[in-house]
């Protein structure tokens, strides 16, 4: 068979695949949508994150923001203050200490030449 007779046939089976899929799909009965409820959040809303986004969108200008300056206090006193994290998360100190002490590499070495 030549190279052309191949490519028409292939061509009249991919169209033929292409019509018997159309006429399928237009034959195919959809179910109405019918539009249900819309459940409406319960979650109260935060004005701390509210704050966040309007510094965020003001851009540079939110450095010289009052109410931005106290809304980044409060985003850091909510994650950084003692208590806001489970302790089982933080390292233990005298195992972080056991840690660097028995590393043989010095955590700091001066640069040679004096410079």
């Amino acid at each position: 068979m030549e190279g052309k007779t191949l490519a028409r046939i292939s061509a009249a089976v991919f169209a033929g695949i292409a019509v018997t899929a159309a006429a399928i799909e237009m034959t195919r009965k959809e179910k109405p949508v019918v539009p249900g409820t819309v459940e409406v959040s319960t979650v109260p809303a935060d004005p701390l994150r509210d704050a966040l986004s309007r510094c965020q969108f003001m851009g540079e200008a939110a450095t010289r923001d009052g109410a931005c300056l106290r809304a980044w206090a409060g985003n850091r006193q909510r994650f950084l203050a003692p208590g806001a994290r489970p302790m089982e998360r933080l390292p233990d100190a005298p195992a972080l200490e056991d840690a660097v002490t028995k590393q043989s590499v010095p955590l700091f070495t001066p640069p040679a030449g004096g410079r």
